[in-house]
């Protein structure tokens, strides 16, 4: 394959134009039509989302993250960044005047990701650009719209923070590589590395890699230096500053590890000052000597990071009840293993992974057969690995191994494209075909739907679950409840951050690890004997019990008690005291917990 040196001209504007407009154009008429009946913030971390927002703009103090209507009576304090909340209040601020409170949640629910789609294509162009030149941006631009972990991610109603970190894990990459000849691209790759870290925890392996590839940049070649400092200082000034941010001056000391702290701006700053260190001593002379001053300095400061906080070994979840991370934690599809979802999954797990392992095969192919630009297309496989790595741990981290793998795409469909104009056979041709296909996730994902219709064998009935649980979170199905008066209610985890966004009342659960304490007693509620479960709606003072009967608590766990509520409602024996208030039409089941019994 010839390769040819990357174009340093601009990108073509209106190609970006074009493409961002038939994506935009898509996804609001797939949601005005294709998702007619559905809830338009289809995630329960979307609708909390809006429900952390409108508190924001009813005055609730910018760090005060305490959700004040979940946990009930109590509260519980949410691991969220307000970075999040406030491009969206603003966007709801400026629609209320025109569409009233509720439709500009909405409006900025269809502004908000449709705007960060726009960054993302315009980054993708502007990193596969630099790598492979005017003639992969097409494919660059495109491919990511033929994702489903992009597509869902990008969507109307999607406000939660995903979207934001998968934008900002391109811009590292995208600064990662322009710092190999630009040095002061260094300090852009840190800020958005302290922002992302700022944000969400998930970020963590994206932020590993950009440290791994701006420290082994330098180990290569210790002219990179500039660049690695420059990375370690934005980096770790950017986390001071984002720590002061995040917390009020008391709290800047109070050690967490599911959220930015002490902890995580203490390796931040163990990073720069490593990075600062190395690159103003006379660099030792052999690679493996500078690994080892680097290794040497980060291992230090990294252990007395964990000798402070121990704690944090266990991950963001470490804190977390045993109980509920074997029961509950553990039965989240998207928190398993990729190898474990292509039997749950087939068609989402080959349609994002493929794109994300063939990528990296891509880039390793590329680096042993082309000399010209192999510290750039090192620096994205660091990228591609680290991602890739986490989605093989967990297949939610697909969506940010995606991203980085457009300009690998990129280059194999230009470089098929020479072969096939420079020899027009159908070997070729078919080579072409095959390329686009493979990272054109939606194809792939079609594909394999067909394949396993076809094939013999019982069908899995989790599309008829998911769409009974999705007729309980539109907005209409809480019409009747919002329009009475505030009340405290018992619902299945899943049902409680939308119950919040649409109706004035208060809540048990909603699925946040913070929350652990309304999250086990949710499970209490619905699986130990009826007196227990009465017990604790006393202690919470809960006038109302609400159910989605197509949510998996309602039916309860295996280990069930006879007497418990799942199991006395699936029989249709529940105490005198449960009056069902429930309307014919509605897919809410409502019942109110009578005094006196």
């Amino acid at each position: 394959m010839n390769e040819q040196s990357p174009s340093r001209r601009g990108i073509d504007w209106r190609l970006l134009a074009a493409i961002l407009a038939a994506a935009v154009a898509i996804l609001v008429v797939r949601t005005l039509m294709g998702r007619a009946g559905q809830p338009f913030f289809p995630d329960t971390d979307d609708a909390m989302r809006m429900v952390m927002v409108r508190d924001f703009l009813g005055g609730q103090n910018w760090y005060d993250l305490v959700a004040h209507r979940l946990n009930t009576p109590w509260g519980a304090e949410l691991h969220w960044s307000r970075l999040v909340d406030l491009p969206l209040a603003l966007l709801v601020m400026a629609f209320t005047p025109f569409l009233g409170p509720d439709m500009a949640l909405v409006g900025a629910g269809y502004v908000w990701p449709l705007a960060l789609l726009g960054a993302l294509l315009f980054i993708s162009a502007g990193l596969t650009q630099r790598l492979v030149g005017p003639e992969g941006v097409l494919p660059a631009l495109v491919l990511p719209i033929l994702s489903p972990a992009i597509l869902a991610e990008f969507t109307p109603g999607r406000v939660d923070h995903h979207n934001v970190i998968i934008v900002l894990t391109l811009a590292m990459a995208w600064a990662a590589v322009e710092s190999v000849r630009r040095p002061r691209a260094g300090i852009v790759c840190g800020l958005p590395a302290a922002t992302a870290l700022a944000i969400a925890t998930e970020s963590l392996p994206a932020i590993a890699a950009a440290i791994l590839a701006l420290g082994l940049l330098w180990v290569a070649e210790p002219i990179h230096a500039r660049a690695m400092r420059g990375f370690g200082l934005a980096f770790g000034l950017g986390a001071m500053g984002h720590l002061a941010l995040f917390r009020p001056p008391w709290r800047w000391l109070e050690p967490a590890c599911d959220v930015i702290s002490p902890v995580y701006v203490g390796v931040a700053l163990v990073v720069a000052l490593s990075f600062t260190l190395a690159s103003l001593i006379r660099p030792p002379r052999a690679a493996w000597q500078r690994l080892v001053l680097l290794a040497l300095l980060g291992g230090l400061g990294l252990g007395l990071i964990l000798a402070l906080y121990p704690q944090c070994l266990g991950g963001p979840y470490g804190a977390l009840d045993p109980w509920l991370q074997s029961h509950w934690i553990a039965g989240i599809v998207e928190a398993r293993p990729w190898l474990s979802t292509l039997v749950e999954l087939p068609a989402y797990a080959i349609a994002v992974g493929v794109p994300a392992l063939l990528a990296a095969l891509v880039v390793i192919v590329r680096l042993a057969r082309v000399k010209e630009g192999r510290a750039e297309w090192a620096v994205l496989l660091v990228f591609l690995l680290a991602t890739a790595l986490v989605m093989l741990t967990q297949v939610r981290g697909a969506r940010l191994a995606i991203m980085p793998a457009m300009p690998a795409a990129a280059w194999l469909i230009v470089s098929l494209r020479r072969r096939y104009l420079a020899r027009a056979r159908l070997g070729n041709a078919l080579a072409l075909m095959l390329s686009w296909l493979a990272f054109s996730g939606v194809v792939l994902s079609l594909l394999v739907t067909g394949i396993t219709l076809l094939a013999p064998g019982e069908k899995p009935a989790s599309q008829a679950e998911g769409a009974g649980k999705q007729a309980c979170l539109v907005a209409a199905a809480f019409a009747d409840l919002a329009a009475l008066p505030p009340e405290r209610i018992m619902t299945p985890i899943d049902l409680g951050a939308h119950l919040m966004l649409y109706t004035p009342h208060e809540v048990v659960s909603a699925p946040y690890h913070r929350n652990q304490q309304g999250v086990r007693d949710t499970f209490r509620f619905f699986n130990e004997p009826i007196a227990t479960a009465r017990a604790i709606l006393a202690e919470r003072g809960i006038g109302l019990v609400v159910l989605c009967p197509g949510m998996a608590e309602v039916r309860g766990l295996p280990e069930l008690a006879p007497d418990s509520f799942a199991a006395l409602y699936a029989a249709g024996t529940l105490p005198d005291w449960l009056e069902d208030v429930s309307l014919p039409e509605s897919a809410l089941r409502i019942f109110s917990v009578l005094p006196g019994y």
